[in-house]
């Protein structure tokens, strides 16, 4: 079982609370879920930025209850039923963070990763990315709609005394799934990395086939 939430908050209302960088949301989240739980980090979150404030959107195998810094009328929860995720086509929009780790080779022609993953930054290779992660996930981008690639946005965030950021891009389309158990797996898990800063979280509309 699963269970989508979303969440509106007002500027004024996250700055109140600390919520100034993507790092405050991945601690403030945790507020959805009570101190007794002995929940590992296995929801998927997703801040979208808007003109008031923020829209957020939390996907959790346990469900979630509404924290105090969030009003009521703000807050909506929805139960995940298994057949939602028996369509074949789905309208999708994913925010990601598109890296790739550089590697070389050693002698024998095997790549040997090293150092840490970069962002993805050409449409070329942000295009090969998803395609690629589609392929990994059970399902392939549908040729009816056509793919939308947004910028890179960089989100800086402070850990202690630490700076780092992230860069997120958001991929809007069409999706046929291919492999049903792959495609479950891979909307319970998310795609791509840094998913406890955000990133990762497919939300999907079926699409109804005439």
């Amino acid at each position: 079982m699963k269970y989508l939430v979303r969440m509106e908050i007002g500027l004024d209302n996250a700055l109140s609370i600390g919520m100034v960088d993507s790092y405050a949301w991945h601690q403030r989240l945790w507020d959805c879920f009570s101190s007794s739980s002995e929940t590992k980090r296995n929801f998927l979150t997703r801040v979208d930025m808007l003109e008031s404030g923020f829209r957020l959107w939390l996907l959790s195998p346990m469900k979630p209850i509404r924290p105090e810094w969030c009003p009521l009328e703000s807050f909506s929860i929805k139960e995940i039923s298994p057949s939602f995720l028996s369509h074949r086509i789905y309208n999708f929009d994913l925010l990601a963070n598109p890296t790739k780790r550089l590697s070389r080779r050693d002698t024998a022609g095997n790549k040997i990763p090293v150092g840490k993953r970069i962002p993805l930054t050409s449409q070329d290779d942000l295009r090969e990315w998803i395609i690629r992660k589609a392929e990994m996930g059970g399902f392939k981008l549908s040729e009816d709609k056509p793919l939308e690639i947004g910028p890179m946005v960089q989100n800086q965030f402070r850990k202690k005394e630490h700076f780092g950021n992230h860069g997120g891009v958001r991929f809007r389309g069409s999706l046929v799934v291919t492999d049903q158990e792959k495609f479950r797996e891979t909307y319970s898990k998310g795609i791509g990395s840094a998913k406890g800063f955000g990133y990762g979280l497919l939300l999907l509309a079926p699409v109804k086939i005439k």
